[in-house]
C-alpha cells in the first residue's frame, strides 16, 4: 500500500463549525495571528489540503530528486492543481483518515495532520509558517484525540527533514533509519519514531466530532 510520510513543519465532516484550540500562534516575524485547529471538512478543504501537501512535501523533502522521481513520490498529489474530477477525487481519497485536523487562519489552511489512534500518518505546515507553533499545536491536539480513542503510544515515519521537530515535541527514534516505498517511488529514507502518551487536558469537545468522523471513515 502507498504511504505518505510525515514531513513535519517544516475525517471527513459535515459541520463547518470550528473550535478555537490554539487561539494565538506567532508568525516567524513575531506578528500575532489567530489560528484555529479544527476537524477537516472534505467537501470544502480537500483541494487546499492537497495543494498544501504537494507543495510542502515536494519543496522540503523531495527537492533533491530529479523531477521525474519527485512525481513518483508525490503520487496523486502531483495533480494537486488539476481541475480533472478524477484527480480531485483521488486526492480526496488519499487525505481520508480516522483523524484529520487542519490549522485554519481566517479561512486559509496553513497546516494539516492525518493519523489514527496509534499512528501519526503525516504532518505538513506551509513553508512560510514554519517555526510558528502550528505544527506543535496540531500534534498536541492529535495526541489528545489519539488518547481519547484508546491510543497509548504514537508511531510516526518521519522524513529526515522532520526529525528535529519530532524530537522537540517528545518523540524518540525507535530504530535506525530505514527505506520504504512512497506511492510509485521507492527507496525513500525515513526515521521510525515513537512517543508514549500520557493523559493530557480535555479534548472531549473536538474529540466527539473527530470520533464520529473516525467511525464514518471505517465504513
Amino acid at each position: 500500500m502507498a504511504r505518505l510520510l510525515s514531513g513535519g513543519p517544516r475525517t471527513h465532516g459535515t459541520s463547518r463549525g470550528s473550535v478555537p484550540l490554539a487561539p494565538r500562534l506567532p508568525r516567524p516575524d513575531d506578528s500575532r495571528i489567530v489560528a484555529t485547529i479544527r476537524v477537516y471538512e472534505e467537501e470544502t478543504d480537500a483541494r487546499a489540503v492537497g495543494r498544501l501537501i504537494a507543495d510542502t512535501f515536494g519543496r522540503y523533502n523531495l527537492s533533491h530528486f530529479p523531477p521525474v522521481e519527485r512525481d513518483l513520490f508525490l503520487g496523486p498529489f502531483r495533480h494537486a492543481t488539476s481541475d480533472d474530477p478524477a484527480h480531485r477525487a483521488e486526492i480526496a481519497r488519499m487525505i481520508r483518515s480516522e483523524i484529520v485536523l487542519v490549522a485554519d487562519d481566517a479561512g486559509e489552511i496553513v497546516g494539516v495532520l492525518r493519523g489514527r489512534a496509534e499512528r501519526l500518518g503525516s504532518l505538513f505546515v506551509r513553508g512560510d509558517r514554519h517555526r510558528g507553533g502550528i505544527g506543535r499545536a496540531l500534534v498536541e491536539w492529535f495526541e489528545k484525540l489519539a488518547w481519547l480513542q484508546g491510543g497509548r503510544r504514537v508511531h510516526v515515519a518521519a522524513t529526515p527533514y522532520a526529525v528535529p521537530f519530532y524530537l522537540a515535541v517528545g518523540y524518540k527514534r525507535s530504530t535506525g533509519a530505514r527505506r520504504m516505498k512512497v506511492f510509485e517511488g521507492s527507496n525513500y529514507l525515513y526515521q521510525p519514531m515513537k512517543k508514549v502518551l500520557a493523559p493530557t487536558g480535555d479534548g472531549s469537545e473536538l474529540g466527539a466530532s473527530a470520533c464520529a468522523r473516525a467511525q464514518a471513515a471505517r465504513r
